[in-house]
């Protein structure tokens, strides 16, 4: 059994994060570099990516895992969307292999935060489908069935993007109202996670900025599992940090919603921000069920 380490990159809004990482999930060394300034060829990035893995000081022959946000194609190896990274259509996983010249595990960065909560996390042990959803500074989804994710047309999951027909917030789309950064903004502070300590403490005004959240969590999760039925939802990113002061009210509002549906068991995430890094570890091994891997410098972006 090969035990070498491995490498996982998160190209994430906001910082690139690298881990080395044992093939038990036992993080040796971590990097943390800011992401680059939007760009539509994908070069910055993979430059970042590039000073993350040589921080790293790792194994020179240590398989690459890569995972980045938006709508990715994981059989082309292309990052086909992303409005914060501002690229297109970007045959990622070459360019990576080209640049580190090694073997990189490309894929999605919420379907790889799942593989990492199911695998060492707060899914460990679950069974059924398990759906993840991070609520940070956007909101998604992914989903596991038998340990595989479920990648679709590449955006399955995209529960943020979606519009509310009906409430005070209607038009908007689902992250701009129950983000971290949604209710950061409707309540008028820097972070959600002030708002979170505030409402526990029983401040008023904050009480209706969260339930209004509740309410729109509720809506879709309630969607989600009418038509998946998952055994497990995992709650993550940084809004999920509030604990009993989310699951509480949200089980409360699914349960109303669901009538006789069986409401999945509610898991606030294990790994933290490290769980895509974690998780890019795993698809660098090939064992993730759902990656593009590009070898040496000649890959083909079409694998």
């Amino acid at each position: 059994m090969n035990t070498s380490p491995v490498i996982g990159i998160d190209v994430g809004g906001t910082t690139v994060k690298g881990v080395v990482a044992d093939r038990d999930g036992l993080i040796i060394a971590e990097v943390r570099r800011p992401t680059p300034s939007p760009d539509p060829t994908g070069a910055l990035v993979v430059d970042a990516v590039a000073e993350v893995v040589a921080a790293l000081d790792a194994d020179p022959t240590a398989p690459v895992g890569v995972v980045v946000p938006g709508i990715v194609d994981e059989m082309h190896g292309k990052a086909v969307y992303s409005a914060n990274l501002g690229w297109s259509d970007v045959p990622l996983a070459r360019m990576l292999s080209e640049r580190l010249g090694r073997r990189v595990g490309f894929g999605h960065d919420v379907r790889a935060g799942a593989l990492a909560e199911a695998r060492w996390g707060a899914a460990s042990g679950a069974s059924g489908i398990i759906a993840f959803v991070p609520i940070g500074t956007g909101i998604a989804a992914a989903f596991l069935i038998d340990g595989r994710p479920v990648v679709g047309g590449g955006w399955a999951g995209e529960i943020g993007q979606v519009r509310l027909s009906t409430g005070p917030h209607a038009g908007a789309r689902v992250e701009e109202i129950a983000s971290a950064t949604g209710i950061a903004r409707r309540a008028g502070l820097a972070d959600a996670r002030v708002v979170a300590e505030r409402v526990a403490s029983g401040d008023p005004a904050l009480r209706i900025v969260w339930d209004e959240t509740i309410e729109v969590l509720a809506d879709v999760l309630a969607g989600l599992t009418a038509n998946l039925a998952p055994e497990t939802i995992v709650l993550g990113g940084g809004v999920a940090l509030a604990g009993d002061t989310l699951t509480s009210p949200l089980a409360a509002a699914l349960d109303a919603r669901l009538g006789p549906l069986r409401r999945p068991d509610l898991r606030t995430a294990m790994l933290g921000d490290r769980a895509a890094a974690l998780g890019a570890a795993l698809i660098a091994t090939g064992s993730s069920g759902s990656s593009s891997s590009a070898s040496g410098p000649n890959a083909s972006d079409s694998r």
